[in-house]
């Protein structure tokens, strides 16, 4: 697995804090989660500076190109408010120097938003995007993003990032402190919820 330290420098900010209930809310569910959902195909191995590039051989690809110009730009601006939500609560809520992604994690992810969103009646533009990342000592909120502003939110979609346990790379251990790096798991979890609907929420994982 290549990983990115693209996240490595910044100074973490407050991020947006979110109602309890939401939290117990995706706890509650995770919990009764019984089969696995579909998983996405592996990233690409390349360097750190080709992380931005796509493969035309990939199903990636291939679902990519049906979009339309401007949810192409929607993708991409939700997967830099998604990075930028991390950026930003590396000091303020997760407490580390050091963030380690997996390779194109965050592309994939924007990819699967997207997709996740297709059914809805104003696609992305409807969404409200929570994003947590599941750590030793439960969920943390690490951000809000909204597609459209303009466009009042039809559905909540929790973006569940995974921590792993073994923490992060050694070299950067050494360097930074055993407690200052962290380092995402490839898995991740989405979770689907109609804001104006007693629907149970929709739990899709990817690995």
């Amino acid at each position: 697995m290549v990983y990115t330290t693209a996240l490595l420098f910044g100074h973490g900010v407050p991020v947006l804090s979110e109602e309890e209930s939401v939290v117990e809310m995706i706890g509650k569910y995770l919990s009764q989660l019984t089969s696995p959902g579909r998983k996405t195909s592996s990233a690409r191995r390349g360097s750190v500076e080709s992380c931005d590039e796509t493969d035309s051989n990939s199903p990636l690809y291939n679902l990519d190109a049906g979009l339309e110009h401007e949810e192409r730009l929607l993708q991409q601006d939700v997967t830099q408010q998604i990075e930028r939500c991390l950026t930003e609560a590396k000091a303020s809520t997760l407490h580390c120097q050091v963030l380690l992604l997996p390779h194109q994690m965050t592309t994939k992810v924007g990819q699967d938003v997207v997709h996740f969103s297709a059914d809805e009646p104003c696609g992305l533009r409807g969404a409200s995007i929570k994003v947590y990342v599941e750590c030793k000592d439960g969920l943390k909120s690490v951000g809000s993003v909204f597609p459209d502003p303009s466009v009042t939110p039809t559905f909540e979609l929790s973006v569940i990032l995974k921590a792993d346990k073994d923490g992060g790379w050694p070299p950067l251990k050494h360097i930074f402190g055993t407690n200052k790096v962290l380092k995402l798991r490839p898995e991740y979890r989405l979770v689907k919820r109609k804001l104006y609907s007693s629907a149970s929420p929709v739990i899709h994982d990817f690995h």
